[in-house]
C-alpha cells in the first residue's frame, strides 16, 4: 500500500519517472509499491490525447511488468488481461520480438491456469515466429522448448516433455557451453520428469549433473532447488533421513540467500512436512506445515494457490490421523482459495474434490462423497477426455459408494463405464478391470442375480489368466535374451514368442507327469526331478501370492464376559465340549494362576477345537494353492491355443524323454527369473534393510515352513471362533478398554439364581459394593458404548430376519441347577431381560436374549443333565453361527501377508507341539525379533525385512485386525508412533500386579507404607510400581511403555507429589479399599447436590471407568495432590477459595457438592461464605466438571458422540431427577417443574440457588459487573473471563494463541490436553501467567477482534463474566 509521501511524490512526476520508480520497487520485491507507480503512470498516459510510438513502447513495458507481478502472485486472470493489452500494442507496432514475448508469457499464464491446449498453441506460435525471424535455433527458441516441456510435464506426457527439454539442452550446450547456470535448470527439469515417471535413479543422475556444475558455487539458488528435488526423490524411495538431510541443505542455502520469510523457505518446510507425514510423524508434519503456512501468509497473502496446497496436505495428515472433521476444514480452506485463484476447472481443484470425497466416504457421508466425485468428474472430462483411466478411477469410487448404499443398479452402471474406458484404451487385461468385474459380481449376488454373477466372475478369472500368461512369457524371455540383443522392441517380441512356446510346453509336461506318477516308464530319479520341479512351481506361486493373494476372513473372537463368579469358565468348558472342573478357580486377571485369559479356538461348523496357528497355516496354503492353480490353468489355456494354431508339434509325446532336460533347465531358470522379478515388486520400499538375495533367502525359509504339508491341505471354507473367558471382577472394569473390539461377539453371562438388584457375591462369600445390575451395566457400557462402530447388519436368527447394531451381545444364564423348573427359569430370565431393557434402552438393538440357562454343576453328570447341556450348547452354537455368517467383519479379504505376520507375532498359549522342528525358523525369528512390547516402527521394520510390508495404511489395518482377534493389543495413541503388545496374557498379568492389592507383604516398612498408601488414598508411587513389577525383570524402557499405555487408557493418572518433586505419583482411585471411612462433614456447610448426567435414552449408564477418568481429569485441572477418597467419592480442596468440591458417582449420574468450614464468628462466617460464592460463580467448577465429563464421553465412548450432558436436581415430591431446561427457569425464585409425567409438581430447588443463581442480587450484580468491566475497566485482570472465552473459542484457540504471542506453547498444550475447551483455557491461563500485568481484558478483546471473533466480545458484554 503506497504511503502519503509516495502519493505526493507520484502526483508531481512524469510517466517515465513513475515507470522508473516502479521498476526500482519491483526489483526490491515491493510489488505493491510498484503497482501503485505503474497505475499512476497509466493514468497520466491515458490522459494524453495523442499517442506516439514512444508512448506505445512505455505502455507495452508497463503492461508486461504488471502482468508479471500478477503472475508471481498467482492472480492469473488479472495477468491475462494485462498481457492481452501488451499483445495488442505489440501487434500495433508490428514488433515480432515483443509479440513472441507476449505469447511466451501468455502461454505460461495458460499453463498455470491448467489450460494446457491453449498454452501449447501460444508457445508453438512463438517458436514459429522466432524461427521466421532468426532462421536458426537460438536461446529464445531453447526457452520456448523448455516452456513446452513444462506444459507436457503438467499433462503427464513425460516422454514428450523429455524430448522438449533435450532440444532445449542441445541448443544451450551449443550456444553457451556446458558450464552455464541455465544448463543446471534444464537438468533439474529433466530430473523432475524422471521423478514423475518413477525413474528415480535417472532423476538422481540429472540432479547430480546439476550439482556438479562448478560455475554455481556453494550457495547458488539452483543448488537449493536441486537439493530440494533430491529430497523429494529420496522421500518417494522411502529414504526419509536422506530426504530430510537434502531439505536441510536446501534450507541452509535459501536462508543465506533469501532470508527467513521467503516463499521458497516455506516450500522447504512444506516438503519436510511431507516426509514426516509419510513417516507417520503427524504432529511433526503439522508443525512443519504451520511454519510453511505462516511464511506464505505473510509473503503471498491469504489467497495464493501455494497456501491452498499446504492446507490440502494438512488435511491429508488429519485424514491419516482419523481426524476427519479437521481434515474437511483444511480441504475446504484449500478449495476456497483454489476456486478464487484458479477458477472452477483447474486440476488442483480436482485433487481437493477427490480428497474430500475420500474423507466423506470414511465418515459414512456417502451423498456428500458422491457430490465431490461428481464435481471431480466435471473437471476431469473436459481436461482429460471421456476415455482417460483417471475417469475410470472416479467411476469406480462412485460405484463403490452406490454399492455400499445398496444402489446396485447405479453401482453397476458406474462400474460398466469404468470397464468400457479401460477396454477402449487397450487395458482389457489390466488388474483393475478384473477388480471391476469382481465388484459387479458382488452387486449381482446382492440382487440375487447369481447366474450373472458367475458369468462375470468367469470374465474376471479369464483376465487374471491372461495376466498370468503374459507374466510367464515375459519371465521366460528375461532369462535367455542377452541385454545387448534387446535393442529393438520388434526383435524382442519375436524371440519371446518362440522361447515361450517351448518353456510353457515343458512346464505343462512336468505337470502331466506329476498327475500320472504311477507310470512305470519313469525312473525314481525322474520322480525326484518332478518333485523338485513342483516345489519350484509352488515357490513361484508363494512369492506371487505374497503380493496379491488373499482370502475371506475366517476367524472372529467370541468373548465370555459377566460379573464375578457367575460361571463363565464353566459355560465355556461345556460349550467347547471339555470336562467340568470341580471348584474351578475364578478367571481373574485376578488370581495368582499363570493364565489371565483362558481361550479356545473352535470350528463353527462342528465345534471341534483347533490350534490357531494351524488355521492360519491352512489359509496360507489355500491362497498359495489357488495362485498355483491359476498359473497352471493359464499355461494349459496357452498351450491349447498354440496347438490349435499349429505352433507346437502335435506328435510330441507328453512323456518324451528328450523333454526331461528341457524341463529341468527351463524351470530352474524360470525359478530364478520369477524370484528376481517378483522380488523387485515386493522388496522393501520404505525401510531398505535387506538386499534382494537376503529377501529371497527369507522367502525360501518361510516357504519351506509351509510347503512340506502343502499336499495334505485342501480348501476349507469353515469359519472359526476364538473363545475368550474374560475376568469379571469389578476392579478390572477400568482395564477392559484395551481388550475390547467392535468386531467381536460377546456372550454376557448372568447368574440366574441371584436377584439382579442383589450385591455381587465373591466365591468366598464377600458381598461387594456393586449389584449384579450395575455389573451388567458396566459390561454393556464397556462393550457397546466404548465402540465407535456404527454399522448395522441383518441376521437371520430363529427363522426371522432382524436388524442388529454392532457389536452383538448374546445373553445367557448360569446356575440352572438352582432353579426348580424350566418355567421358573424362563420367568426369571424374562424378568432379567425386562430390567435391562428398561434401564438401558439404548442398547436394545445390540442385545440378543437367548434364554439359554446352563446347568454347570460338576457333581451332576446324569444323562439328563448331559443332554440338557448339549442342547444348550447347540442352541448357543446355532445363534453364534447365525451372527458370524452375517457379520461384515467376516466378509473382509485378508491378505496372505497378514496371516504370516500373525504367525510371527503369535504367542502360543500351550507348549510347542510336534511341529516344533518345522516351525524352528519361525521360533528363531520370534526369539530374535519379536518382543512383548514393540513400537510401530519395530513392527514396520520386521514386516519390511520379510517382504510383508505394503505401506503404512495396510500395516495399521493388519495390526487392527489382529487386535480385533485379541492376538495383540494395538494402541496408536500411546507413545509417539503407537505401542503393540504381542503377549496379551503377559500384559494382563502386569495390569494385575499393579492394580490388584494382595495382602501387604511382611518385611520392609517402606513397602508396607506403599501398599497402605495405595489402599487408603488411591495413589501409587514409582517405587510401588517398581516393587510389584520386580518379578517380571523389566527394563526401564519397558516399564515406561507399560505406564504410558496405562495412562493412554486412563488406567493411571500421573500427578506430582507434594513431598518429593523428583518422584512421580499416580492417581488410581479404584484401588481404594471399601472399608475407607466416609468423609466427616459435620463441621462444614454443605451445598445441595447438583447432578450432572445424560438422558437415559442417550446414555443409560456412566461406567466406573469414566468416573475414575473424570476424577483424574479434575485432579489435573485443580492440581491438588491431596485429594481425599472413599468408595466412589472424591473431595478436592481448592486452596485459593478455601472450600471443597465433592464429586460422587450416584448410579448413572455424577453428584456434585461444595462445602466449607463453619465458623462461630458471624463476620468471618459471612466473609468465607461470600468468598466461596464468588469462587463458584466466577470459576464455575460445575461447568468444568460438566465439560470434562462431556469430553470423556466423546473420547472413550464414541458410540454416544453428540449426546448432550445436562444438569439435574432431585424433585422434593417424587424424589426423581429432573433436568434444568433453561436459564430462564433458574431465575424464578429457584422454582423447578418436575419432568416426571406422574408428578409434574413445582418445587423450589436449593441446588439451583447454591450453584446457579446464588441469589438474585448476585445474578444482577454479575451482569452489571460484566458490562462495567468490559466498557470502562478494560485494564483489570482477566482471570474471571478465561472460562467463558474458553467455552466459546472452540477450534479458533490456536489463532487466539498466535494473536496473544503464545505460539511456542501451542504444540505442548495440544498434546497435553484432550478437549478444545481445555486447550483454550490452558492457553489463556499460561498467557496470564506469562504476561502478568500486560494480560488485560483490553488486550484479550484486541486479540479476539484480530481473529474475527467479535461475537465472543459481544457475548461477554451481555451474558456473564
Amino acid at each position: 500500500m503506497a504511503n502519503n509521501k509516495s502519493i505526493q511524490s507520484a502526483t508531481s512526476q512524469d510517466p517515465q519517472s513513475l515507470y522508473t520508480m516502479a521498476l526500482i520497487s519491483q526489483q526490491t520485491n515491493d510489488d505493491e509499491q510498484a503497482l501503485f507507480y505503474y497505475n499512476q503512470a497509466l493514468k497520466q498516459l491515458q490522459s494524453y490525447n495523442d499517442t506516439s510510438q514512444d508512448i506505445d513502447q512505455l505502455l507495452y513495458d508497463i503492461f508486461i511488468n504488471v502482468s508479471n507481478i500478477h503472475v508471481t502472485k498467482y492472480k492469473t486472470t488479472s495477468a491475462n488481461i494485462f498481457i492481452d493489452k501488451a499483445l495488442q500494442i505489440a501487434d500495433k507496432l508490428q514488433h515480432q520480438d515483443k509479440i513472441t514475448q507476449c505469447l511466451d508469457i501468455r502461454g505460461e499464464i495458460k499453463r498455470l491456469q491448467g489450460d494446457y491446449d491453449d498454452a501449447l498453441l501460444d508457445h508453438n506460435k512463438s517458436i514459429e515466429l522466432k524461427l521466421d525471424m532468426h532462421q536458426n535455433e537460438g536461446l529464445d527458441v531453447s526457452n520456448s522448448y523448455n516452456s513446452i516441456g513444462l506444459v507436457y510435464n503438467n499433462q503427464g506426457k513425460y516422454d514428450d516433455a523429455i524430448t522438449m527439454y533435450e532440444k532445449s539442452l542441445k541448443i544451450k550446450l551449443s550456444t553457451i557451453g556446458d558450464n552455464h547456470p541455465t544448463i543446471a535448470d534444464t537438468y533439474i527439469n529433466l530430473g523432475i520428469v524422471y521423478d514423475h515417471q518413477g525413474k528415480y535413479d535417472d532423476a538422481v543422475s540429472m540432479y547430480e549433473k546439476s550439482l556438479n556444475l562448478s560455475v554455481l558455487g556453494d550457495h547458488h539458488p539452483s543448488l537449493a532447488a536441486t537439493y530440494g528435488n533430491l529430497g523429494i526423490v529420496y522421500r518417494k524411495q522411502g529414504m526419509y533421513d536422506d530426504a530430510v538431510s537434502m531439505y536441510e541443505k536446501s534450507l541452509k542455502i535459501k536462508l543465506l540467500a533469501l532470508g527467513d520469510n521467503h516463499p521458497s523457505i516455506a516450500q522447504t518446510y512444506h516438503n519436510i512436512g511431507n516426509v514426516y507425514n509419510h513417516q507417520g510423524k503427524y504432529d511433526d508434519a503439522v508443525s512443519m506445515y504451520e511454519k510453511s503456512l505462516k511464511i506464505k501468509l505473510s509473503a503471498l497473502g491469504d489467497n495464493h494457490p501455494n497456501i491452498a496446497t499446504t492446507y490440502n496436505n494438512m488435511g491429508t495428515v488429519y485424514k491419516n490421523q482419523g481426524k476427519y472433521d479437521d481434515a474437511i476444514s483444511m480441504y475446504e480452506k484449500s478449495l476456497k482459495i483454489e476456486l478464487s485463484s484458479l477458477g472452477d476447472n483447474h486440476p488442483s481443484i480436482a485433487v481437493t474434490y477427490e480428497n474430500l470425497g475420500i474423507v466423506f466416504k470414511k465418515q459414512g457421508r456417502y451423498d456428500d462423497a458422491i457430490s465431490m466425485y461428481e464435481k471431480l468428474l466435471k473437471i476431469q472430462l473436459p481436461t482429460l477426455g471421456d476415455n482417460h483411466p483417471s475417469i475410470a478411477d472416479t467411476c469406480i469410487n462412485i460405484g463403490s459408494i452406490c454399492n455400499i448404499q445398496g444402489k446396485y443398479d447405479e453401482a453397476v452402471s458406474f462400474y460398466d463405464t469404468a470397464a468400457t474406458i479401460l477396454i477402449d484404451v487397450n487395458l482389457e487385461n489390466h488388474p483393475n478391470l478384473a477388480k471391476i468385474y469382481d465388484n459387479v459380481a458382488i452387486c449381482y449376488d446382492k440382487q440375487n442375480r447369481h447366474n450373472d454373477a458367475i458369468a462375470i466372475r468367469q470374465i474376471s478369472a479369464d483376465i487374471r489368466c491372461n495376466l498370468q500368461q503374459a507374466d510367464a512369457m515375459n519371465l521366460a524371455s528375461n532369462n535367455v535374451i542377452n541385454q545387448s540383443q534387446v535393442d529393438k522392441e520388434p526383435v524382442q517380441d519375436d524371440v519371446n514368442a518362440n522361447l515361450s512356446d517351448q518353456q510353457i510346453l515343458s512346464e505343462l509336461t512336468s505337470i502331466h507327469s506329476d498327475n500320472h506318477s504311477d507310470n512305470h516308464d519313469h525312473s525314481h530319479t525322474q520322480q525326484s526331478h518332478n518333485h523338485a520341479l513342483k516345489e519350484k512351481q509352488y515357490f513361484r506361486a508363494y512369492v506371487q501370492a505374497l503380493q496379491q493373494g488373499s482370502c475371506k476372513n475366517k476367524i472372529i473372537r467370541v468373548m465370555f464376559a459377566g460379573p464375578e463368579c457367575v460361571g463363565k469358565s464353566s459355560i465355556m468348558r461345556v460349550f467347547t465340549q471339555q470336562q467340568l472342573v470341580i471348584l474351578q478357580d475364578p478367571t481373574q486377571i485376578a488370581d495368582q494362576s499363570d493364565k489371565m485369559v483362558y481361550l479356545k479356538v473352535y470350528k463353527i461348523k462342528d465345534r471341534t477345537t483347533y490350534d490357531l496357528r494351524q488355521i492360519w497355516d491352512s489359509n496360507v496354503h489355500e491362497i498359495v494353492q489357488q495362485t498355483y492353480q491359476v498359473q497352471i490353468n493359464s499355461l494349459q489355456i496357452f498351450v491349447k491355443s498354440q496347438l490349435s494354431r499349429g505352433l507346437i508339434n502335435q506328435h510330441l509325446s507328453i512323456n518324451d524323454q528328450h523333454l526331461i532336460g528341457a524341463i529341468q533347465s527351463t524351470i530352474a531358470n524360470q525359478h530364478d527369473a520369477v524370484s528376481t522379478t517378483l522380488t523387485s515388486s515386493c522388496a522393501p520400499t520404505t525401510i531398505p534393510s535387506t538386499s534382494n538375495n537376503e529377501f529371497l533367502r527369507q522367502c525360501r525359509n518361510f516357504f519351506q515352513y509351509y510347503y512340506p504339508s502343502q499336499s495334505h491341505k485342501t480348501t476349507d471354507d469353515s469359519q472359526y471362533a476364538k473363545i475368550w473367558d474374560f475376568g469379571g471382577h469389578s476392579i478390572y472394569h477400568v482395564t477392559h478398554q484395551p481388550f475390547l473390539s467392535g468386531n467381536s461377539i460377546y456372550t454376557l453371562v448372568y447368574n440366574i439364581k441371584q436377584n439382579i438388584h442383589d450385591r455381587v457375591v465373591t466365591r468366598d462369600g464377600q458381598s461387594l459394593n456393586i449389584t449384579y445390575l450395575q455389573s451388567m451395566q458396566e459390561w454393556l457400557t464397556s462393550i457397546i458404548g466404548g465402540n465407535a462402530n456404527q454399522e448395522k447388519m441383518i441376521a437371520t436368527v430363529d427363522n426371522g430376519k432382524v436388524e442388529y447394531s454392532l457389536p452383538i451381545v448374546i445373553l445367557v444364564a448360569s446356575h440352572g441347577d438352582y432353579i426348580e423348573s424350566k418355567e421358573q427359569g424362563i420367568e426369571r430370565f424374562i424378568e432379567f431381560e425386562r430390567e435391562l431393557r428398561t434401564t438401558m434402552p439404548r442398547y436394545n438393538s445390540n442385545i440378543y436374549s437367548s434364554r439359554i440357562i446352563f446347568n454347570c454343576n460338576p457333581h451332576d453328570n446324569s444323562d439328563s443333565t448331559l443332554s440338557e447341556r448339549e442342547q444348550c450348547s447347540l442352541r448357543l452354537h446355532e445363534i453364534m453361527k447365525s451372527f458370524v455368517q452375517s457379520l461384515p467383519f467376516m466378509c473382509n479379504p485378508i491378505p496372505i501377508r497378514w496371516y504370516i505376520m500373525a504367525t510371527l507375532l503369535h504367542t502360543p498359549t500351550d507348549s510347542i507341539s510336534s511341529d516344533e522342528v518345522i516351525s524352528s525358523f519361525i521360533n528363531r525369528i520370534r526369539t530374535a525379533r519379536v518382543h512383548k512390547i514393540m513400537t510401530l516402527q519395530e513392527i514396520k521394520l520386521l514386516a519390511t525385512d520379510f517382504g510383508l510390508y505394503e505401506g503404512d495404511n495396510e500395516l495399521i489395518a493388519m495390526l487392527s485386525y489382529l487386535h480385533d482377534l485379541g492376538e495383540i493389543i494395538f494402541c496408536r495413541q500411546a507413545d509417539k508412533y503407537g505401542i503393540i503388545v504381542t503377549d496379551v496374557d503377559w500384559l494382563l498379568r502386569i495390569f494385575r500386579a499393579i492394580i490388584q492389592l494382595h495382602n501387604c507383604p511382611s518385611g520392609s516398612f517402606e513397602i508396607q507404607s506403599l501398599y497402605e498408601e495405595a489402599s487408603q488414598t488411591g495413589k501409587i508411587s514409582t517405587k510401588y510400581i517398581n516393587y510389584v513389577l520386580e518379578p517380571y525383570n523389566l527394563n526401564d524402557e519397558t516399564k515406561k511403555c507399560i505406564v504410558n499405555l496405562m495412562e493412554t487408557y486412563d488406567i493411571l493418572c500421573r500427578i506430582k507429589s507434594n513431598n518429593n518433586q523428583d518422584e512421580c505419583h499416580y492417581f488410581v482411585p479404584y484401588l481404594l479399599q471399601p472399608d475407607v471411612k466416609q468423609f466427616d462433614l459435620s463441621q462444614y456447610y454443605v451445598s445441595e447436590i447438583l447432578y450432572i448426567g445424560y438422558n437415559r435414552n442417550d446414555i443409560p449408564y456412566i461406567p466406573d471407568g469414566i468416573y475414575y477418568c473424570l476424577l483424574s481429569s479434575c485432579l489435573k485441572e485443580w492440581k491438588n495432590a491431596d485429594v481425599e477418597l472413599y468408595y466412589q467419592c472424591a473431595k478436592f480442596y481448592l486452596t485459593t477459595s478455601r472450600h471443597y468440591i465433592i464429586i460422587k458417582k450416584d448410579k448413572s449420574q455424577i453428584a456434585l457438592q461444595y462445602c466449607y468450614q463453619k465458623l462461630d464468628n458471624p463476620t468471618h462466617a459471612e466473609l468465607i461464605k461470600s468468598s466461596v460464592q464468588t469462587s463458584i460463580y466466577t470459576n464455575f467448577p460445575h461447568d468444568i466438571v460438566k465439560q470434562k465429563l462431556s469430553s470423556l464421553i466423546e473420547d472413550r465412548m464414541p458410540k454416544f458422540k453428540g449426546a448432550t450432558v445436562q444438569y439435574y436436581v432431585r424433585c422434593k415430591k417424587c424424589n426423581n431427577l429432573t433436568f434444568i431446561e433453561s436459564k430462564d427457569e433458574t431465575k424464578n425464585d429457584n422454582l423447578i417443574q418436575c419432568q416426571n409425567k406422574c408428578c409434574r409438581m413445582l418445587f423450589e430447588s436449593q441446588a439451583v440457588s447454591d450453584w446457579m443463581n446464588l441469589n438474585q442480587q448476585h445474578e444482577m450484580g454479575r451482569e452489571k459487573m460484566a458490562e462495567c468491566q468490559l466498557l470502562t475497566h478494560a485494564q483489570e485482570d482477566v482471570s474471571q473471563y478465561i472460562f467463558a472465552v474458553a467455552k466459546m473459542i472452540c477450534k479458533d484457540w490456536t489463532q487466539l494463541a498466535t494473536s496473544l504471542d503464545m505460539t511456542e506453547d501451542i504444540d505442548f498444550i495440544n498434546i497435553e490436553n484432550d478437549s478444545l475447551f481445555d486447550k483454550a483455557r490452558v492457553v489463556l491461563t499460561k498467557w496470564k501467567q506469562k504476561f502478568v500485568e500486560k494480560a488485560t481484558l483490553k488486550r484479550l478483546i484486541q486479540a479476539l477482534r484480530q481473529i474475527q471473533r467479535q461475537d465472543i466480545v459481544n457475548q461477554l458484554q451481555v451474558d456473564k463474566v
